[in-house]
């Protein structure tokens, strides 16, 4: 009887551990599309950035 219980308790552990990893693993992806979607948005501010330089020279050069 012992056998069994330690059995089941070993089980519903098993389960409770694969949740676990597939709710880590969901959200391990999740950060790697937010930092990723971060690295995007920083290069296209830089960009723009850059562009705003650009035509504050130009505005500069011009008066």
């Amino acid at each position: 009887m012992k056998v069994k219980s330690y059995k089941r308790q070993a089980e519903e552990a098993e389960e409770l551990s694969n949740v676990n990893l597939s709710k880590f693993r969901k959200i391990q992806h999740e950060l790697e599309e937010a930092e990723e979607r971060a690295d995007i948005a920083e290069s296209q501010v830089n960009k723009l950035r850059a562009k705003s330089r650009e035509i504050g020279k130009k505005a500069e050069s011009e008066e």
